[in-house]
């Protein structure tokens, strides 16, 4: 059974991944965030990303504003 670190881990890489195969910044992000009616700062979301401390509906949000239409769990 894997601890909530390792799950942070892997929803963390998720995301990373996700934003690294479309080329998408952290600066683009807060932009792309926005269109979406999120607001958010990118040290936020930086820091957000690098602890792998956020919200299901964070992710949903981040991968609507990158036009992810699926999400690669492996």
């Amino acid at each position: 059974m894997a601890t909530n670190t390792e799950w942070e881990t892997k929803v963390k890489g998720l995301l990373k991944g996700e934003l690294k195969r479309r080329g998408v910044t952290y600066a683009q992000l807060v932009e792309k965030l926005a269109a979406v009616g999120v607001v958010d700062s990118e040290p936020n979301i930086r820091n957000k990303l690098a602890r792998g401390k956020f919200t299901a509906v964070f992710l949903l949000q981040c991968l609507e504003a990158i036009g992810a239409s699926s999400l690669r769990l492996e």
